[in-house]
């Protein structure tokens, strides 16, 4: 029932963001007119020796109009971010919620283990669609916004990506990225599953050994702030893998859509780093061991 009652919401937030699309396209054509009557007021004044206390009013009351016409496009934007999102966390929420219930009869072969090339194809395409954190004036990033961590009392949620500290099989310990299972408040621990094992290989860890991955990008414009600086040492997730090395801060993105480019840890070059690399936001986090002299 809690799945057919996710499918009919879902159904129901797309009519509605299809309607806040539409309002999106009437909003920006009035306000393409708008700005075009701007202009032409502009290049009219310009012709003029002296502009007169007429057209100082009349200036300002157009670009008054066109910032409330501006505003109005934004709200609508809002909240069809605001929708988008709803959308993706009831989607995961329907997929934690059969992975729980177990749908898979008994009867049924096991699941074949994902191609790597299909895995790391997944990995990308969420590293793009994370979404760009866009505050309004004023307002500063959240936690868990491009650099900034999660705040003390955070509990990631089931389905959550995370960057987990385990043992591997050769006794030494990696930093891997993994799926939450679930938070016991009582024994404030985790179960995580390894996300290149399709959850055959379950791990219950404290909380010192989760970072949880950013939630939104950081839009390097308006809040560099919120981002990881050159030479900062981080914990990212290396091309094609799923386990997180050390890794210095070459450059941070420059554009929203921007990579920030690294230099792993490798002994085998003479200064003991990789050429720079490119690493999403989404894969990079605060190391939480200190660096090795």
């Amino acid at each position: 029932m809690a799945l057919v009652s996710a499918d009919s919401r879902i159904a129901e937030l797309l009519t509605e963001l299809h309607q806040l699309i539409k309002q999106t396209q009437e909003a920006r054509q009035c306000n393409e007119g708008e700005r075009y009557r701007i202009s032409r007021f502009i290049n009219k004044i310009n012709v003029k020796t002296k502009v007169s206390p007429y057209y100082r009013t009349k200036l300002r009351g157009l670009y008054t109009t066109a910032k409330a016409d501006a505003e109005a496009e934004c709200n609508i934007l809002r909240k069809a971010l605001d929708k988008i999102a709803e959308i993706k966390s009831l989607l995961e929420e329907r997929r934690i919620a059969a992975k729980i219930a177990g749908l898979y009869n008994d009867s049924e072969p096991p699941r074949k283990t994902m191609r790597r090339g299909v895995l790391m194809t997944l990995l990308q395409q969420s590293a793009m669609t994370l979404p760009l954190w866009i505050g309004k004036p004023g307002d500063k990033p959240p936690p868990l916004c491009g650099a900034i961590p999660a705040s003390g009392d955070y509990v990631a949620k089931p389905g959550d990506k995370v960057a987990a500290r385990v043992k591997a099989v050769d006794g030494d310990e990696q930093w891997i990225l993994a799926e939450v299972v679930s938070y016991s408040h009582a024994t404030n621990k985790y179960e995580v599953d390894d996300i290149d094992e399709e959850g055959k290989e379950r791990h219950t860890l404290s909380r010192r050994r989760i970072i949880p991955l950013p939630q939104w990008k950081a839009n390097p414009e308006t809040d560099p702030e919120a981002l990881f600086q050159k030479e900062q040492l981080v914990l990212a997730l290396y091309p094609q893998t799923t386990c997180f090395y050390r890794a210095l801060i070459h450059a941070p993105p420059q554009r929203p859509q921007d990579d920030y480019s690294v230099l792993f840890e490798d002994t085998s070059y003479a200064d003991g780093y990789s050429p720079p690399l490119n690493v999403a936001q989404r894969y990079v986090v605060a190391c939480k061991e200190p660096k090795k002299k």
